[in-house]
């Protein structure tokens, strides 16, 4: 099974937001380019990966209603 897990790297390390729930695996790592992907750099902002994943558990409740159709009205303001 595969599984995606968002991360950041920076001199040569990969930090993951969130950590995988294995002990031992391969991985494929795909450098996403941050224009197409929306991200935003959470470092230049002073958000830690800690924060960010901190943030992320607490918004999940909004998941449904910010995925809701019609919502993405919104995206284009």
């Amino acid at each position: 099974m595969l599984r995606a897990i968002r991360g950041h790297y920076k001199n040569g390390k990969v930090e993951f937001y969130e950590k995988p729930q294995l002990e031992e695996g391969e991985i494929i790592v795909t450098f996403l380019n941050s224009e197409e992907s929306g991200s935003v750099d959470l470092r230049a902002r002073g958000i830690t990966v800690k924060d960010a994943a901190e943030l992320k558990n607490r918004l999940k409740t909004f998941e449904e209603d910010w995925n809701a159709e019609g919502m993405d009205l919104y995206d284009k303001a």
